[in-house]
């Protein structure tokens, strides 16, 4: 996979971002619930330092909730504050600002101590593309503010906003990470959103989400488009491709000639997956990162 990801903005929002850190309080790590690990950036430990970690798991409404609760454990285990959002319908976004003040428990304390009462918290708010991170924090503002949209790479500078409760928050774009390091990330962010899907051909990519689909969600597949899905997958070639044509043909997506349109059921897989019409489907879980 050729992916060209890493445009001169984000290499800039990263300079920016170190820059900006020392003039934080906390940083609030935005992910999809739906691939909590392959949505983080791996640079963003180094990025954010010692500095106090907030983790929101968002889009939970598109998630497995099982998988959820795993993973929220799985984190907190590791040392984070752990939120979980549905930000598009607000669920969970209240818990903010009470979580971001437990978290800087002692040292707002400090503050108090040092006659500083009502100092203003400070949150540097980071995720890749795409993960809801604008629509979060419209939420949590209660007005539309920050540029939100259901594509990458819509936020390009960094922005501060005030927030009720003492609260002020550092809206930064998306960044990914200059390499790439496995396939199966590169698909999972691109199923999800997270790179533009101009940058791959969709039918390859929705063959692939049809076997990631018969791995995690059969019966959803079987429901959804109505085909039959086989018990040996994994000995079949192409089945990828064997599965988005028999769905083409139960939609009938038909060209001339009774060819089928495989490049209509591209996009309608895609746009039905990441809206959760096939259901509340967690492509990766914690225990395979356990160890």
């Amino acid at each position: 996979m050729n992916i060209q990801w890493y445009p001169g903005h984000m290499t800039r929002t990263r300079r920016q971002m170190v820059e900006k850190l020392g003039r934080v309080d906390a940083v609030c790590e935005i992910v999809d619930a739906r691939i909590p690990q392959v949505s983080r950036n791996p640079d963003m430990d180094s990025i954010a330092g010692s500095k106090p970690r907030l983790m929101i798991l968002n889009r939970i409404d598109l998630a497995d909730p099982g998988a959820t609760r795993r993973w929220t454990d799985y984190y907190r285990a590791k040392g984070y504050a752990v939120m979980t959002t549905d930000a598009r319908r607000g669920s969970g976004v209240n818990q903010f600002t009470e979580a971001v003040r437990t978290l800087l428990k002692d040292q707002i304390e400090q503050w108090n101590q040092k006659g500083q009462t009502g100092r203003a918290v400070r949150v540097m708010v980071v995720g890749i593309p795409n993960v809801g991170k604008s629509t979060f924090i419209n939420k949590v503002l209660g007005r539309k503010s920050a540029k939100a949209a259901d594509k990458p790479g819509v936020t390009r500078g960094q922005q501060w906003f005030r927030v009720a409760g003492g609260l002020e928050l550092l809206d930064t774009p998306g960044i990914l990470w200059p390499k790439l390091d496995d396939e199966r990330t590169g698909i999972y962010l691109a199923v999800t959103g997270a790179i533009k899907d101009d940058i791959l051909d969709v039918e390859t990519l929705a063959c692939k989400l049809m076997e990631i689909l018969y791995h995690h969600a059969p019966q959803a597949l079987a429901e959804r488009y109505k085909i039959d899905v086989p018990e040996n997958g994994d000995e079949v070639d192409f089945l990828g491709y064997e599965l988005l044509q028999a769905a083409g043909k139960k939609r009938g997506f038909l060209l001339r000639g009774g060819e089928i349109d495989t490049e209509r059921m591209a996009h309608i897989l895609l746009d039905e997956y990441r809206s959760g019409k096939l259901g509340r489907i967690t492509l990766e879980t914690p225990e395979e990162y356990a160890g």
